[in-house]
């Protein structure tokens, strides 16, 4: 197997040790109501809080990809997102940002224009046919999900003839098609929480290790969903204690990287899974 890196701008990143992704939402209706963050200040503590507490990226989105989350024009898209990408270019230049988008021409902007490292595709190349061209030649690391039909539709294609083979074949047809568009940094996101219900989301974090074929980084995104507080009857704001076992579910499952709300209690868990998997 071999040793997983991503490049990021030039550098290769090792991640033999799990990565924390910390969520910045410049959204006004992101499912995580304390996610929210649109005004300068709110913004700006939003970074240096993931920052400090030990994140080593930061995902910015600017479009709700919860269930029946309102559309959002790609240039009300591009306005939200590049105006946290310059509070960091001002503040934090060094920051590895991620780019939470599915539209190409969004991505391409924020990469050429203010910098960001990585795209981060809900879609996987599904809402835009001009996606993986894109990747291709911005050459920088894609993070493609498995989910069907739309954020605003998903929740209406949960039937599988058998869901880790077919997400499985999902993927396996988009890793060849990228692979030979010469893309060669590629994240996997099973999509937990997108066109799935509770108990196969359950199943995809008990079989996440059937992922590891692929031997690519897999990128685990369970922070206070649904999964979590609609089977204990909570709301997503007690959720904390939820997220953090299943963040310790994924990574003794091969999770790479966690893209959570919370940094210092992932953190936390990817310190003591470590030293768990390393206590013999």
């Amino acid at each position: 197997m071999k040793q997983k890196s991503i490049n990021i701008k030039g550098t290769f990143v090792s991640i033999q040790s799990p990565l924390v992704m910390g969520i910045l939402n410049v959204t006004p209706d992101s499912f995580y109501a304390d996610s929210r963050k649109q005004t300068e200040a709110d913004i700006n503590k939003r970074i240096e809080t993931i920052l400090h507490e030990g994140g080593q990226i930061i995902d910015i989105g600017g479009y709700s990809s919860r269930p029946g989350a309102d559309k959002v024009s790609p240039q009300e898209e591009t306005l939200r997102l590049t105006f946290a990408l310059k509070i960091i270019n001002r503040h934090y230049p060094d920051a590895i940002v991620s780019v939470d988008t599915f539209r190409a021409d969004v991505a391409r902007r924020c990469v050429e224009e203010f910098g960001a490292a990585i795209i981060n595709d809900i879609a996987a190349g599904e809402l835009d046919a001009d996606m993986f061209q894109t990747v291709a030649d911005l050459q920088v690391p894609y993070i493609m999900m498995h989910m069907r039909g739309t954020p605003q539709t998903m929740q209406q294609f949960t039937c599988y003839d058998d869901l880790i083979v077919d997400v499985r074949k999902y993927f396996a047809d988009k890793v060849y098609l990228l692979e030979q568009m010469g893309v060669n940094d590629i994240v996997l996101d099973p999509g937990f929480g997108f066109s799935k219900t509770v108990d196969q989301n359950y199943t995809l974090m008990h079989r996440l290790k059937d992922f590891s074929i692929f031997d690519l980084p897999i990128l685990a995104g369970i922070s206070r969903k649904a999964m979590i507080y609609t089977y204990l009857n909570i709301t997503s704001s007690e959720s904390l204690n939820g997220t953090s076992v299943l963040h310790t579910l994924a990574l003794l499952n091969g999770a790479d990287i966690l893209r959570v709300h919370d940094v210092k209690e992932a953190v936390e868990v990817v310190k003591i899974v470590s030293k768990y998997n390393n206590a013999w």
